[in-house]
């Protein structure tokens, strides 16, 4: 028995009808219906109706309506609609206002989208009638037992403030005293409500204004209802004290009770452990994913979210963890054939939100057990009466491996199950004709017959789909057969393949070595030619050839880099790979070292051709002298270099001629300029 139950028992529950008029129009009564409790050991209690109520019935106005609930201070004021006592939104929220600490509006309907009251009152087995008494009285009697979902515009925060309870006044001879006096009294006010706050252990925030002699004013932000809060409203002398509900944005309904519905769950373990909550309808209820979480608190949190009768999971085989949660809530279990693709998955979850792969997939797991099942269970819904709760009996056939009739079976002759019908479950209709002996017979073979036949029916389907299972898997095995030949094949090629690849790759590797051998041997055998220069020269020597020494560019670096690898010294011959560029202080440093001669490729600039022409270096084209080249070595042909030389000589004679001439002519002119100013003078 829940507390609200026990609590029902002690304050009265009223139930309200319109019985005529409008709420939007003038005058509108009521019908009433009032279960006040009774002690279910006074044998003598009047006017008893019902298990532990007694019934008043009053036909009232709106007004007389509100005197009687402050007045009476019900558990519950319950209606099919609540918008029968309040016009608009707005009035409803003054209604619930001005109800009384305690007091609740339940509307037995549901929440936004309300069932029929005859619907809802059949469901628990509560006496229904279309006039607005019976109406009221059904209303009344679903909320005692705490059926509906309570009408709320307010928090569960409540506001204390404290403030001045009159005016400090514009003046006068003891305008400060006044003032000092009000202003100390609020803050001694303020204190005790705190003291009685922090007494009830209740959390709360407070902030004051501060005025000349104490407080103007104190707001307390209350974490309770005010009836759970040891404070009033209260006006006395220099203060007062006013409390009040925080306000929601809108109307909201919260169940009376809060059910755990029957679900289906789907489960990805892993690193990240992802969940999903299905309800038997297809509905998706709550998505959740941890990387941290145990196996605890993700039991925790699916037992908040309902009762699993179904845990499924999109590999097969069932993963281990998925098997221990199953087995944990005693649920059947559901995984694919094959692991589920995932572009499927991703089809089946397109209507759905989540946050990452693993809900996606755990989601989809609950979606397919929910579509393998869904005709099961609209079968199941069917064969269920009316007055039981279809879920329980889904439950019973999925979970607990049981027949339909024989779950409904259960479900009324257990009075303290889901399939208790208001006591009136095994009770026979008393207008219905006394049967024989033989007719009771005859009446319990045909419903043994019926349950048999369901059976029977329940395991034709089950064969037919084991059948169709055997099928599946016998078609899947052909194709892993063939699937096997072919990797068979596959495997003896690829083994012939490899053989020839490590053949190749050995004969790879002796090849390698070889050269690698050998280019040592070439490179011993240059650098025993670079040590051994002169050796060099003479070998050149006798074949008609001369040794040329390389300078990549005509630059200070490139030839302090040749001179630190071949040493340049007099009488060598220099080739000048690129000869562009040189200023004076290069072509010093290329004189100094008195080569025999110089091959250029490319033009010298004025500055370096004067330096090596002032020299004496004879300096000749590339195209003149044929330079052969290997690796650092190279060599020239003796004849054509000394052809290329005495070329550069003869022209360098001619030079020297030409720029004495130059000179002379020089001379006599400046002479000549000199004189004939002088005679002018």
């Amino acid at each position: 028995m829940t507390s609200r139950t026990i609590r029902a028992r002690d304050r009265p529950v009223f139930g309200v009808d319109v019985q005529s008029g409008d709420v939007r129009g003038d005058d509108p009564s009521y019908a009433l219906v009032i279960l006040d409790p009774v002690d279910d050991d006074d044998p003598d209690a009047p006017d008893a109706e019902g298990p532990l109520a007694r019934v008043t019935r009053d036909v009232v106005s709106l007004r007389k309506l509100r005197r009687l609930i402050d007045d009476r201070e019900p558990l519950f004021v319950a209606t099919d609609n609540a918008y029968e006592l309040a016009p608009d939104k707005n009035a409803l929220v003054g209604f619930l206002r001005s109800l009384p600490d305690g007091t609740r509006l339940v509307q037995v309907t549901g929440a936004e989208r309300p069932e029929p009251l005859s619907r809802v009152a059949s469901r628990h087995g509560i006496p229904y009638g279309k006039k607005p008494m019976k109406e009221a009285e059904a209303a009344a009697r679903l909320a005692a037992a705490n059926v509906g979902h309570e009408v709320t515009a307010f928090t569960d925060e409540t506001t204390v403030k404290v403030s001045r309870g009159r005016s400090t006044g514009k003046g006068g001879w003891s305008q400060d005293r006044y003032t000092r006096r009000i202003h100390g009294n609020v803050r001694k006010r303020t204190r005790q409500v705190q003291s009685k706050l922090t007494e009830a252990n209740l959390e709360f925030d407070r902030e004051v204004t501060e005025k000349y002699g104490g407080y103007a004013n104190a707001v307390f932000t209350v974490e309770a209802r005010p009836e759970d809060i040891p404070v009033s409203n209260s006006r006395a002398g220099d203060v007062r004290v006013e409390v009040e509900r925080e306000r929601r944005d809108g109307i909201e309904y919260e169940p009376l009770v809060k059910r755990r519905d029957r679900v289906i769950v789907g489960i990805d373990p892993g690193t990240t452990t992802a969940v999903a909550v299905v309800g038997l309808d297809g509905t998706v209820h709550a998505l959740y994913s941890s990387r941290t979480a145990d196996t605890a608190a993700v039991t925790e949190w699916i037992i908040e979210q309902g009762r699993p009768i179904l845990v499924a999971a999109d590999v097969e085989p069932m993963p281990e963890t998925v098997e221990k949660f199953r087995r944990s809530f005693d649920a059947a279990g559901w995984r694919p054939t094959t692991d589920l693709p995932v572009d499927e998955k991703l089809h089946r979850t397109r209507e759905a939100s989540y946050g990452n792969d693993h809900e996606r997939d755990a989601l989809a797991a609950a979606l397919y057990a929910y579509d393998a099942h869904a005709d099961q269970f609209e079968r199941i819904t069917e064969k269920t009466p009316p007055r039981l709760d279809r879920e329980e009996v889904i439950a019973g056939v999925v979970a607990g491996g049981a027949s339909v009739e024989a779950v409904i079976e259960d479900l009324r002759e257990d009075p303290d199950g889901d399939g208790d019908e208001g006591g009136s479950a095994g009770e026979e209709d008393p207008t219905e004709p006394e049967r024989t002996e033989e007719e009771e017979t005859i009446r319990r073979l045909r419903d043994r017959v019926d349950r048999l036949e369901s059976h029977a029916e329940s395991l034709e389907a089950d064969l037919a789909e084991r059948d169709e299972r055997i099928g599946e898997l016998e078609a899947d095995l052909e194709e892993a057969k063939r699937e096997e030949r072919i990797e068979a094949r596959s495997r003896r090629i690829v083994s012939r393949l490899e053989r020839e690849t490590d053949r190749l790759e050995r004969e790879r590797d002796e090849a390698r070595e070889t050269v690698a051998e050998l280019e040592g041997k070439v490179e011993t055998l240059k650098e025993l030619w670079r040590l051994d220069h002169s050796n060099f020269d003479d070998v050149a020597e006798g074949r008609g050839l001369v040794s040329v020494k390389v300078v990549e560019q005509f630059t200070l670096d490139a030839i302090d880099a040749a001179d630190e690898a071949y040493g340049l010294v007099a009488g060598d011959v220099v080739y000048l790979r690129d000869a562009s560029g040189a200023g004076r202080r290069t072509a010093e440093r290329l004189a100094e070292t008195d080569p025999r001669a110089v091959i250029r490729d490319g033009n010298l600039s004025e500055v370096a051709d004067r330096v090596l022409f002032d020299g004496g270096i004879p300096v000749v084209p590339a195209s003149a002298v044929d330079v052969r080249e290997v690796d650092e070595l190279a060599v020239a042909e003796e004849s054509a270099l000394e052809a290329a030389i005495g070329d550069w000589e003869s022209r360098a004679e001619r030079r020297r001629r030409d720029e004495r001439a130059e000179r002379l002519d020089r001379i006599i002119s400046e002479h000549r300029a000199g004189t004939r100013l002088e005679t002018e003078e």
